[in-house]
Protein backbone atom coordinates (compact mmCIF):
# COMPACT_ATOMS: atom_id res chain seq x y z
CA UNK A 1 0.00 0.00 0.00
CA UNK A 2 1.28 3.19 -1.19
CA UNK A 3 2.23 5.96 1.60
CA UNK A 4 2.01 9.47 0.91
CA UNK A 5 5.33 11.28 2.00
CA UNK A 6 5.89 14.87 1.51
CA UNK A 7 7.93 15.92 -0.85
CA UNK A 8 11.59 16.72 0.02
CA UNK A 9 11.89 20.44 0.59
CA UNK A 10 15.22 21.99 -1.31
CA UNK A 11 17.76 22.93 1.31
CA UNK A 12 17.57 26.74 2.49
CA UNK A 13 20.49 28.49 1.13
CA UNK A 14 22.92 30.76 3.33
CA UNK A 15 23.06 34.02 3.10
CA UNK A 16 26.63 35.00 2.34
CA UNK A 17 28.54 37.01 4.96
CA UNK A 18 29.11 40.48 3.39
CA UNK A 19 32.61 41.63 5.00
CA UNK A 20 32.48 45.32 5.62
CA UNK A 21 34.91 47.00 3.55
CA UNK A 22 37.73 48.90 4.97
CA UNK A 23 36.84 52.11 3.32
CA UNK A 24 33.55 51.90 5.28
CA UNK A 25 34.78 51.09 8.40
CA UNK A 26 37.02 54.21 8.56
CA UNK A 27 34.46 56.39 7.16
CA UNK A 28 32.03 55.55 9.95
CA UNK A 29 35.24 55.72 12.27
CA UNK A 30 36.15 59.47 11.22
CA UNK A 31 31.89 59.78 11.50
CA UNK A 32 32.42 58.51 15.44
CA UNK A 33 35.87 61.02 15.63
CA UNK A 34 33.74 63.78 15.13
CA UNK A 35 30.89 62.87 17.13
CA UNK A 36 32.95 62.17 20.10
CA UNK A 37 35.06 65.70 19.93
CA UNK A 38 32.20 67.94 19.63
CA UNK A 39 29.93 65.89 22.11
CA UNK A 40 32.38 64.21 24.50
CA UNK A 41 32.64 60.85 25.06
CA UNK A 42 30.25 59.96 27.78
CA UNK A 43 27.82 62.07 26.09
CA UNK A 44 28.06 60.17 23.32
CA UNK A 45 25.92 57.25 23.03
CA UNK A 46 26.01 54.78 19.51
CA UNK A 47 22.69 55.99 18.44
CA UNK A 48 24.45 59.17 17.84
CA UNK A 49 26.95 57.81 15.93
CA UNK A 50 24.53 55.88 13.92
CA UNK A 51 22.27 58.96 13.29
CA UNK A 52 25.31 60.84 12.24
CA UNK A 53 26.37 57.65 9.90
CA UNK A 54 22.61 57.74 8.74
CA UNK A 55 22.45 54.21 9.98
CA UNK A 56 19.87 52.87 12.74
CA UNK A 57 22.18 52.01 15.75
CA UNK A 58 21.58 47.72 15.32
CA UNK A 59 23.71 48.36 11.87
CA UNK A 60 26.48 50.01 13.58
CA UNK A 61 27.10 46.74 15.69
CA UNK A 62 27.51 44.56 12.69
CA UNK A 63 30.87 46.76 11.98
CA UNK A 64 31.65 47.28 15.70
CA UNK A 65 31.02 46.02 19.30
CA UNK A 66 31.06 48.68 21.36
CA UNK A 67 31.90 52.65 21.12
CA UNK A 68 34.88 51.88 23.73
CA UNK A 69 36.18 49.74 20.61
CA UNK A 70 35.55 52.40 18.31
CA UNK A 71 37.22 55.03 20.34
CA UNK A 72 40.24 52.66 20.64
CA UNK A 73 40.52 52.58 17.14
CA UNK A 74 40.88 55.59 16.66
CA UNK A 75 43.17 57.21 19.67
CA UNK A 76 45.55 54.10 18.35
CA UNK A 77 45.47 54.82 14.82
CA UNK A 78 46.37 58.26 15.31
CA UNK A 79 49.03 57.72 17.89
CA UNK A 80 50.77 54.78 15.86
CA UNK A 81 50.91 57.17 12.76
CA UNK A 82 52.47 60.37 14.68
CA UNK A 83 54.98 58.16 16.47
CA UNK A 84 55.71 57.02 13.21
CA UNK A 85 56.78 60.40 11.95
CA UNK A 86 58.51 61.57 15.62
CA UNK A 87 59.90 58.42 15.92
CA UNK A 88 61.48 59.52 12.24
CA UNK A 89 62.60 63.00 13.03
CA UNK A 90 64.43 61.41 16.42
CA UNK A 91 65.87 58.78 14.38
CA UNK A 92 67.38 61.42 11.69
CA UNK A 93 70.36 62.78 13.41
CA UNK A 94 69.07 66.59 13.54
CA UNK A 95 70.85 69.35 15.29
CA UNK A 96 68.13 70.08 18.34
CA UNK A 97 66.68 73.04 17.01
CA UNK A 98 66.42 71.55 13.60
CA UNK A 99 64.40 68.51 15.64
CA UNK A 100 62.18 71.14 17.36
CA UNK A 101 60.55 72.50 13.96
CA UNK A 102 60.63 68.86 12.57
CA UNK A 103 58.09 67.36 15.60
CA UNK A 104 56.11 70.93 15.57
CA UNK A 105 55.55 70.27 11.63
CA UNK A 106 55.06 66.98 12.25
CA UNK A 107 52.70 67.80 15.00
CA UNK A 108 50.09 69.94 12.25
CA UNK A 109 50.21 67.31 9.53
CA UNK A 110 48.67 64.91 12.60
CA UNK A 111 46.59 68.03 13.48
CA UNK A 112 45.55 68.10 9.42
CA UNK A 113 45.01 64.26 9.48
CA UNK A 114 43.52 63.55 12.66
CA UNK A 115 41.70 66.76 14.08
CA UNK A 116 38.91 65.11 15.47
CA UNK A 117 41.15 61.96 17.45
CA UNK A 118 43.51 64.95 18.28
CA UNK A 119 40.38 67.08 20.12
CA UNK A 120 39.61 63.92 21.56
CA UNK A 121 42.78 63.12 22.91
CA UNK A 122 43.13 66.28 24.04
CA UNK A 123 40.18 66.32 26.21
CA UNK A 124 39.78 62.67 27.47
CA UNK A 125 42.87 61.34 27.45
CA UNK A 126 43.29 61.61 31.27
CA UNK A 127 40.12 60.08 32.24
CA UNK A 128 40.63 57.54 29.87
CA UNK A 129 44.10 56.50 30.86
CA UNK A 130 42.69 54.93 33.62
CA UNK A 131 40.87 52.38 32.12
CA UNK A 132 43.23 49.49 31.47
CA UNK A 133 42.40 49.66 27.50
CA UNK A 134 43.65 53.05 27.30
CA UNK A 135 46.70 52.83 29.35
CA UNK A 136 48.82 53.10 26.35
CA UNK A 137 47.41 57.05 26.31
CA UNK A 138 49.71 57.58 29.90
CA UNK A 139 52.57 55.61 28.04
CA UNK A 140 52.45 57.77 24.84
CA UNK A 141 52.63 60.87 27.37
CA UNK A 142 55.48 59.50 28.77
CA UNK A 143 56.90 59.06 25.82
CA UNK A 144 55.98 62.27 24.33
CA UNK A 145 57.07 64.19 27.10
CA UNK A 146 60.45 62.26 27.16
CA UNK A 147 61.24 63.19 23.89
CA UNK A 148 60.69 66.77 23.71
CA UNK A 149 62.41 67.86 27.04
CA UNK A 150 65.30 65.56 25.88
CA UNK A 151 65.15 67.77 22.63
CA UNK A 152 64.74 70.83 24.64
CA UNK A 153 67.93 69.83 27.16
CA UNK A 154 70.18 69.16 24.56
CA UNK A 155 69.86 72.31 23.04
CA UNK A 156 70.43 74.28 26.20
CA UNK A 157 73.87 71.64 26.60
CA UNK A 158 74.78 72.84 23.25
CA UNK A 159 74.22 76.49 23.96
CA UNK A 160 71.88 76.78 20.90
CA UNK A 161 69.12 77.59 23.84
CA UNK A 162 69.16 79.87 26.07
CA UNK A 163 71.30 78.97 29.54
CA UNK A 164 68.22 79.87 31.56
CA UNK A 165 65.86 78.40 29.68
CA UNK A 166 63.26 76.39 32.32
CA UNK A 167 62.83 73.46 30.37
CA UNK A 168 59.71 72.17 31.83
CA UNK A 169 57.72 75.52 31.40
CA UNK A 170 59.11 75.62 28.11
CA UNK A 171 57.76 72.31 26.85
CA UNK A 172 54.26 72.72 28.18
CA UNK A 173 54.22 76.12 26.44
CA UNK A 174 54.86 74.61 23.26
CA UNK A 175 53.16 71.51 23.71
CA UNK A 176 49.91 73.60 24.82
CA UNK A 177 50.52 76.21 21.59
CA UNK A 178 50.58 73.53 18.99
CA UNK A 179 47.86 71.30 20.30
CA UNK A 180 45.37 73.51 21.12
CA UNK A 181 45.15 74.50 17.05
CA UNK A 182 43.05 71.76 16.90
CA UNK A 183 39.79 73.14 18.17
CA UNK A 184 40.25 76.07 15.34
CA UNK A 185 41.80 74.27 12.33
CA UNK A 186 39.90 72.83 9.76
CA UNK A 187 41.78 70.94 6.51
CA UNK A 188 41.84 72.86 3.36
CA UNK A 189 41.86 76.61 4.58
CA UNK A 190 43.63 78.81 3.92
CA UNK A 191 46.88 78.06 4.93
CA UNK A 192 48.77 74.59 4.96
CA UNK A 193 49.57 72.78 7.67
CA UNK A 194 53.94 73.26 7.31
CA UNK A 195 52.44 76.75 6.41
CA UNK A 196 51.12 77.17 10.10
CA UNK A 197 53.95 75.56 11.94
CA UNK A 198 56.48 78.14 10.33
CA UNK A 199 54.57 80.62 11.70
CA UNK A 200 53.97 78.97 15.25
CA UNK A 201 58.02 78.31 15.27
CA UNK A 202 58.81 81.60 14.19
CA UNK A 203 56.95 82.77 17.05
CA UNK A 204 57.84 80.42 19.38
CA UNK A 205 61.78 80.18 18.45
CA UNK A 206 62.32 83.76 17.74
CA UNK A 207 59.79 85.70 19.43
CA UNK A 208 57.36 88.66 17.58
CA UNK A 209 59.58 91.52 18.89
CA UNK A 210 61.00 93.57 16.00
CA UNK A 211 64.98 93.61 17.28
CA UNK A 212 66.76 96.26 16.67
CA UNK A 213 69.35 96.50 14.00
Amino acid sequence: MPTNKPAAQPAAKKKPQVTPSPERRRELLDTAAEVFAAQGYNATTVRKIADAAGMLAGSLYYHFDSKESMLDEILSAFLTELWDGYDAVLAAGLGPRETIEALVTESFREIDRHRAAVAIYQKESRTLSAQPRFHYLSDSQQKFEKAWLGTLERGVAAKVFRADLDIRLTYRFVRDTVWVAASWYRPGGQHSPDEIARQYLSMVLDGIALRPT
